[in-house]
């Protein structure tokens, strides 16, 4: 427990697979996928799995791992490959220290242009995707807890600071919104933002996942909160989007959410410890549960 003392347990990351866009403001057409409620696979040997993100062009799974203090500069960060229909094909594919790679608390992840993007504490580590190569970083200064990535189809990437990880609700410090151009973090939105963890890029704005409060939201391109919309319980740790619907994961409840921006969330799928920054595998219609202080990553599959 040593690594997720002082709260910081309370952050997990997030980046977010963000599918096809809903017009705003109309209820989707298509019925929520279920869940079924017992998993179909699972990983295990992680170090504080954070971000669960699919790789839909090579087929796989990325996992970013703390392995540590979550808000420590300590070097020790990893980043995991796992085969969909096999086993972890590689624990320490991009590791903290080794072939010139920095990495202290990884945790967002997210694709784009052939780079790997991950959020790092204060920094955005870029990485070749096909050979795990260091590609370059975006420092993001004045930023604390660097946590959600997401793209959306033209490659835009939005990132969000959490805030300095002084408590579970305390809403307070650098958290902000930022997109990404070129190397350059450029903000979007700050102040009262709920610690936004994960991001879900769309073709109006972000969707934010606010840790620090039971809501979920938009944040459209001029950074104006919309379509503020309340959660059974708070905690949001990760958000997957299948059309016009939104799963979450949730730390106070323990559960996946599932539910609509301007509606009502339930639960969807029960008894999930520390569930961080959830995926989602396309191919298989899968979602993907990291479970923080379980080390493990469950699979479960979607109907």
């Amino acid at each position: 427990m040593n690594r997720i003392c002082n709260s910081v347990l309370a952050f997990a990351a997030c980046s977010i697979v963000a599918c096809a866009n809903q017009p705003k403001n109309q209820e989707p057409s298509e019925p929520a996928p279920s869940i079924a409620p017992a998993a179909v696979k699972t990983y295990g040997g992680f170090a504080g799995p954070e971000r669960v993100l699919y790789d839909a062009d090579r087929d796989r799974y990325l996992v970013s791992n703390v392995n540590g203090d979550a808000a420590a500069l300590d070097g020790n960060g990893f980043i995991s490959v796992l085969a969909p229909d096999g086993d972890v094909s590689e624990l320490k594919w991009i590791e903290g220290g080794h072939n010139g790679a920095e990495l202290n608390a990884p945790k967002g992840l997210a694709i784009a242009n052939g780079t790997l993007y991950v959020a790092d504490i204060d920094t955005v580590r870029l990485f070749d995707v096909e050979t795990g190569a260091p590609s370059g970083t975006i420092p993001v200064a004045g930023s604390t807890y660097l946590n959600g990535l997401s793209t959306n189809e033209d490659g835009q990437v939005y990132l969000s600071d959490s805030g300095p990880p002084r408590g579970t609700f305390d809403a307070v410090g650098t958290e902000a919104i930022y997109v990404l151009e070129g190397n350059e973090a450029k903000l979007l939105a700050n102040g009262n933002l709920g610690r936004p963890t994960s991001v879900a890029a769309t073709d109006d704005g972000v969707i934010v996942a606010a840790f620090g409060d039971n809501v979920v939201y938009r944040i459209d391109g001029g950074g104006s909160k919309r379509q503020l919309t309340q959660t059974p319980l708070g905690g949001i740790a990760g958000i997957v989007r299948l059309g016009g619907w939104l799963y979450l994961s949730s730390w106070q409840g323990s559960a996946i959410y599932r539910g609509r921006l301007g509606g009502d969330f339930e639960v969807a799928l029960s008894d999930q410890s520390a569930p961080t920054d959830i995926g989602y595998d396309s191919q298989r219609a899968r979602l993907l549960v990291p479970h923080f202080t379980d080390d493990r990553v469950d699979v479960y599959q979607t109907e």
